[in-house]
């Protein structure tokens, strides 16, 4: 009984070290998916003002680790840098 109730929290404990990392590149797949289509609205509205975000590595590394804010971010840029 002892041993079964020994197993039981082992594949407890291993299981909690293989959910979180599964919880974390879910959330960067959802940010990067949320972050193209906003660069993507982002380029389809300011296409009327000769404005453009490239879609690449770098914007889609930036906007899948801070989501939204991200987004804004990248804007920023563009608008006061270059």
């Amino acid at each position: 009984m002892i041993v079964y109730l020994a197993c039981i929290v082992f594949l407890f404990i291993i299981g909690r070290f293989f959910i979180l990392p599964l919880k974390s590149i879910a959330k960067l797949i959802g940010n990067s998916i949320l972050g193209g289509v906003l660069i993507f609205v982002a380029n389809a509205i300011g296409g009327l003002f000769n404005f453009h975000i490239g879609l690449n590595v770098g914007t889609a590394i930036i906007t899948g680790i801070l989501g939204v804010p991200g987004v804004i971010l990248l804007v920023l840029l563009k608008l006061f840098l270059i």
